[in-house]
C-alpha cells in the first residue's frame, strides 16, 4: 500500500470518527440536553394557557390536547420510508461457463486446421474471442426479452454493466492459443468449466473482484503444463462477468409499497399542534379554545426561569465531567450521546408513569422505575458519574411526577429517586455477572420500599394505612420494572455503541463457552497460546489505560479460526510431523492467514460482538510470513523458474490494528510465541525479542491505523517483559544467577 493510499486511509478514518471528538460536537450534546429538560419539564412548570388571537402569529410552540391526524408528516414520513428501501438487486445466471466449453471447442476445431497459418489463427483468436464474448451477451439478453424473464431495464443494465466491465486477454495469450494441441484442450475443459462455474455461484457485483480470484484457482487445478494454466486464467477472466444487477424498476416498486405501508401520523397528546411563528387560523383557534388552552394574558418568567433550570442541570453535568477530566477529556461524543440518551429513557418512563398518576393516586408515582438511568450509567459509563446524575434524576422526579398544586417540587417522590438510585449504584459497583443486576433491583425493591414506609410514618398529619400499603407495593414494582428495563436495554447500548461491558465480557471468558470449549478440546496448544497471550495483553493494555478486560477476552478468541485446521500450526503439532514441509509454500501460506478470517466467521456465527471480533481479525495486521515466502523463493530458484509470486502475495489480508487493544493482542502473539521457542530465555533474550517484534511492526507500518504513541509502546514493552519474567519464571535465566560465583556487569551474561 502506498503512502497516498494509507493517507487517504487515515483521513476517512478521521472524518468517520471525528465527530466523536469534536469540540462543537460535545456542545451541541450538551445544549441537546439543556433542550430535553425544559421540554420534559415545561409540561409541568409553563403555563398551560396562552394569549392569542386568531388571524395572529403564535410566540410559542402550543402542545395538542389531543390526537390529531398530520397530514404533512404522514407524506413526510412517507418519502423517508422510500428512501429507506435499499436498492434492489436481481442475480442473473448467464451460464458463463457454457461460453468457455464454446471458446475452448471453437479453439480445438481451429487449431487442427493446418491448412490456416499460425500467425491466421492468431488474427482470428484476436477477433473472434472477444466477439463471441460480446455476442453471448447480446444473445442472452435478446433470447430473455422475447421471453419476458426480465425488465428491459434491467435487460440493458446487464448490457451495460458487463460492457464497463469487460476484460481484454493480453496479445501473448492469442500466441500460447495457437500453439495447444487437441490433448492440451481435453485437459483445459472441465478445470476451465469448474473454476468459472465455481466463481459464478457467488454473487457477483464487480468482475474484477472475481477476476482476482482465478489465479488462485487455476494454481491449485489439475493442469500441469503452465502454457494451459495461463490460456485458462486468461480465458476465465474474460468469461466472468457479474451476475449481480441493479434492478430500477424493482426499486421503484420497493418504493411504491413501502409509501403505501407507512402508517398514518398523528400528533398526539403532548406534541407541537401550533409551532412558533405560525399562523392562528379560525380553525386552530377553535380547537385551543375548545381545549380550554387561552387566556389574555401571557408571562414570559416562568419560560426563563425553566430555561436557567435546565441550564444549571445540565452545566452541573459538564462542570462535574470537566472537573473530574482535568485537562484531558475522559469521555468521548459517542458515550456522551449515550449519557443523553440514558435521560431521554429515564424521562421517558417518568412521564409514563406521570400520565397514570392523578393527585388522588399520587402514590403511583414510586412505580416509576427511577433507577434505570442511574444503573445504566454505573455499568455503561462510570460511577461517580452515576452519583451526580442521580441527584438531577432526583429533582427531575420531584418535578415531573409532583402532583401538588402550588409547590415545584415533591421531596418525596425527590428523596425516594435520589435514594433508590444510590442504592442501585452500590449494589451494582464492579458488577461482573447479569445476575448482579437481579441482586441490585431486590436492593431498590426492599430500600424503596422502606423509604416509602418511612415517609408515610413521618407524615403523622395524613397517614392512612391503604394509601401506605400501595405505595410500598408501587416501589416494590418500580424495583422489578427497573430489573427488566437494564436487562433489556444493555444489550441494546451494547450493540449501538459497539460498549462491551464488563458483564458480557466476563460471560464470554467463561470457559464453558462452545468456541472456547471447542478451542480446548480441539486444540489444547492453541487454548494454552490463548490463555498466555490473554495474561500479557491485559497487563500491558492496562499500563495505558486501555481495556485490559478487552484484551483478554478478545485473546482468547483471536485464534479461534485455528480449530479448522489445528495441525497445520505448530503449537498442536505434538510427536508429529509438520505437514506444512511436504505442501507448496503457497497453500502454506493461505492455511496460516486464513485463520484469522475463519476465526472471524466462526465468531459470526456464535454472535460475538464486533470488538472481539476485530481483534481476532486485526491481530496480524498485514504483517509479513517470510518463512514461506523464502521457501517459495527457494524452490523457484531449485525449478529454474522466475517466481510468480510478490512479497504482497504473503503477506496477511489485514486490515492492520484499528485500535490500542488489537495492537496490543497482535503484540502479545508474537512475544509469547517467540518466548515459547526458547529452550531457556535469559532475561537479555526477552527484552531483545520484545524490543525486536515491536521495532519489526513499527518499521511495517503496522500500528499507523491505531493511535498508540511511541511512549505507549515504550510501556508496552517494559510491562510485556516483567509478565513475561513473572510467567515464565522458572524458565528464564537471570545473569546474575548464572555469573553468580563471579559477580559482573549484566551483559557478560
Amino acid at each position: 500500500m502506498t503512502s497516498k493510499e494509507l493517507s487517504k486511509g487515515k483521513s476517512f478514518q478521521n472524518k468517520a470518527t471525528g465527530w466523536k471528538y469534536s469540540v462543537w460536537a460535545r456542545y451541541l450534546l450538551f445544549l441537546f440536553l439543556v433542550i430535553l429538560f425544559y421540554v420534559s419539564l415545561a409540561s409541568k412548570l409553563l403555563p398551560e394557557r396562552y394569549d392569542i388571537q386568531e388571524g395572529t402569529r403564535s410566540e410559542v410552540d402550543i402542545a395538542a390536547p389531543m390526537q390529531i391526524p398530520n397530514t404533512k408528516a404522514t407524506l413526510k414520513a412517507q418519502e423517508e420510508a422510500a428512501e429507506r428501501v435499499q436498492p434492489i438487486f436481481q442475480i442473473v445466471q448467464l451460464r458463463n461457463e457454457n461460453l468457455m466449453t464454446t471458446l475452448l471447442d471453437r479453439i480445438d476445431r481451429l487449431n487442427q486446421d493446418d491448412q490456416i497459418s499460425s500467425q491466421d489463427k492468431i488474427d482470428i483468436y484476436r477477433d473472434e474471442i472477444p466477439q463471441r464474448q460480446k455476442d453471448f451477451v447480446s444473445n442472452f439478453i435478446n433470447n430473455n426479452r422475447k421471453a419476458g424473464t426480465y425488465s428491459e431495464t434491467l435487460l440493458e443494465e446487464i448490457r451495460n454493466v458487463v460492457q464497463e466491465q469487460s476484460y481484454r486477454i493480453p496479445e501473448e495469450t492469442y500466441i500460447k492459443i495457437s500453439r495447444l494441441t487437441s490433448e492440451d484442450i481435453q485437459e483445459m475443459k472441465p478445470v476451465a468449466r469448474d473454476i468459472v462455474s465455481r466463481l459464478m455461484t457467488d454473487q457477483i457485483s464487480d468482475a474484477t473482484t472475481a477476476r482476482a480470484k482465478v489465479a488462485e484457482m487455476v494454481s491449485v487445478s489439475s493442469l500441469s503444463k503452465r502454457t494451459q494454466r495461463e490460456v485458462v486464467q486468461e480465458l476465465a477472466r474474460l468469461v466472468v462477468t457479474s451476475n449481480r444487477f441493479y434492478d430500477e424498476e424493482g426499486t421503484k416498486e420497493a418504493k411504491v409499497q413501502a409509501r403505501e405501508n407507512t402508517q398514518t401520523v398523528y400528533i398526539k397528546q403532548g406534541e407541537t399542534l401550533v409551532a412558533k411563528g405560525e399562523t392562528i387560523t379560525p380553525e386552530i383557534y377553535t380547537l385551543l379554545d375548545e381545549n380550554d388552552l387561552l387566556k389574555n394574558e401571557v408571562n414570559y418568567w416562568p419560560q426563563l426561569g425553566l430555561l436557567m433550570l435546565s441550564c444549571l442541570l445540565s452545566a452541573a453535568i459538564l462542570m462535574y465531567i470537566q472537573q473530574y477530566s482535568g485537562t484531558h477529556f475522559k469521555y468521548n461524543n459517542a458515550q456522551l450521546l449515550m449519557l443523553v440518551l440514558i435521560f431521554i429513557i429515564t424521562i421517558v418512563v417518568m412521564h409514563v408513569t406521570a400520565f397514570i398518576q392523578t393527585a388522588d393516586r399520587s402514590y403511583v408515582g414510586f412505580l416509576a422505575p427511577v433507577a434505570v438511568g442511574a444503573m445504566l450509567i454505573a455499568l455503561l459509563l462510570d460511577t461517580s458519574l452515576a452519583f451526580v446524575c442521580s441527584i438531577i434524576i432526583g429533582m427531575l422526579s420531584s418535578i415531573i411526577l409532583n402532583t401538588h398544586q402550588g409547590q415545584i417540587f415533591d421531596f418525596e417522590l425527590g428523596f425516594f429517586a435520589v435514594l433508590v438510585s444510590f442504592v442501585a449504584i452500590f449494589a451494582t459497583y464492579r458488577a461482573s455477572q447479569r445476575s448482579t443486576i437481579l441482586k441490585g433491583a431486590i436492593m431498590v425493591c426492599l430500600f424503596g420500599s422502606i423509604a416509602v414506609f418511612t415517609l408515610s410514618l413521618i407524615d403523622t398529619g395524613d397517614w392512612n394505612r391503604t394509601t401506605t400499603l400501595y405505595g410500598v407495593g408501587f416501589a416494590f414494582a418500580g424495583g422489578v420494572l427497573t430489573a427488566i428495563l437494564v436487562i433489556g436495554l444493555m444489550p441494546f447500548f451494547e450493540t449501538s455503541f459497539g460498549i462491551l461491558s464488563a458483564l458480557k465480557l466476563v460471560e464470554l471468558s467463561n470457559p464453558n463457552h462452545p468456541l472456547l470449549r471447542k478451542l480446548l478440546t480441539e486444540t489444547p496448544g492453541t487454548y494454552h497460546h490463548s490463555v498466555m497471550v490473554g495474561n500479557l495483553s491485559e497487563a500491558a493494555a492496562e499500563a495505558i489505560g486501555a481495556n485490559g478486560l478487552l484484551c483478554r477476552v478478545g485473546s482468547y478468541y483471536h485464534d479461534i479460526g485455528k480449530t479448522k485446521r489445528p495441525i497445520y500450526f505448530i503449537e498442536n503439532q505434538n510427536n508429529m510431523e509438520n505437514p506444512h514441509d511436504s505442501i507448496d509454500p503457497k497453500l502454506s501460506k493461505s492455511i496460516i492467514v486464513a485463520h484469522a478470517r475463519d476465526g472471524v466467521e466462526m465468531q459470526k456465527d456464535y454472535k460475538l460482538p464486533k470488538p472481539i471480533r476485530d481483534i481476532a481479525e486485526q491481530h496480524h495486521g498485514t504483517t509479513f510470513l517470510h518463512y514461506f515466502y523464502h521457501k517459495a523463493l527457494r524452490q523457484a530458484e531449485e525449478a529454474g523458474v522466475e517466481p510468480d509470486f510478490t512479497e504482497e502475495d504473503f503477506r496477511y489480508p489485514g486490515p492492520k490494528a484499528q485500535s490500542k487493544e488489537s495492537a496490543i493482542v497482535g503484540i502479545a502473539d508474537s512475544v509469547e510465541a517467540a518466548v515459547r521457542s526458547l529452550r531457556k530465555p535469559t532475561v537479555e533474550q526477552v527484552e531483545s525479542m520484545i524490543e525486536k517484534i515491536i521495532k519489526g511492526r513499527l518499521d511495517d507500518h503496522q500500528f499507523n491505523d491505531c493511535d498508540l504513541t511511541m511512549r505507549e509502546l515504550d510501556i508496552v514493552a517494559k510491562t510485556l517483559k516483567e509478565t513475561v519474567m513473572g510467567i515464565f519464571h522458572s524458565r528464564i535465566e537471570y545473569p546474575e544467577e548464572i555469573k553468580k560465583p563471579k559477580p559482573t556487569s549484566p551483559e557478560a551474561g
